[in-house]
């Protein structure tokens, strides 16, 4: 037997052969966190992390280790829930990497906001070769937190240079430029 009971938790009862009983709450995914039974609990303690800083991948580690989850995962928060719960508060977080790197190199988002330039713009130009840079095992592209490297880019965008080689084989000075 099965009663949907409240919200998110249905409850399930089997009578098994010879009489014995097993009795357990099962969490079936709902529409949203507002139909979850601590949903507005989970909300405000998303705002309050955030507020602190602290990032989404941490806030859904710490509210999966305090027992909420995300309405379609029934073990666990997932990172995008504490994304979009942030949002609905209007609460903004700075750029990040999806890569952990050493603070002296920057990831594209970063560099996109240093330079106050898309992010679209920097991915095209290091797929159309326009950027040349090292290949990271992570996949992510790295950059050195350098004014000549940011000049260098600064150049390509404006237009002065064709191509930027920020490859390690190759001399920094003006960013390695090729016109």
């Amino acid at each position: 037997m099965i009663e949907r009971g409240t919200h998110d938790i249905a409850a399930v009862r089997i009578v098994w052969r010879g009489g014995e009983v097993s009795e357990l709450a099962v969490r079936r995914p709902v529409a949203g966190v507002a139909a979850l039974t601590r949903g507005a609990e989970m909300r405000e303690r998303v705002v309050e992390l955030a507020r602190r800083g602290v990032p989404d991948e941490e806030i859904a580690a710490t509210l999966t280790a305090e027992g909420h989850r995300s309405p379609t995962c029934p073990d666990q928060v997932l990172p995008i829930t504490v994304q979009r719960l942030r949002h609905r508060s209007g609460l903004k977080t700075k750029a990040r990497s999806r890569w952990r790197h050493a603070p002296d190199l920057l990831g594209v988002a970063a560099l996109s906001e240093r330079m106050h330039i898309p992010a679209k713009w920097i991915y095209t130009q290091l797929r159309t070769g326009r950027i040349l840079l090292d290949a990271q095992p992570s996949g992510a592209h790295l950059f050195r937190d350098a004014a000549e490297v940011i000049n260098a880019v600064r150049s390509l965008r404006d237009r002065t240079v064709d191509q930027v080689d920020l490859r390690a084989d190759q001399p920094h000075t003006e960013g390695q430029n090729h016109g």
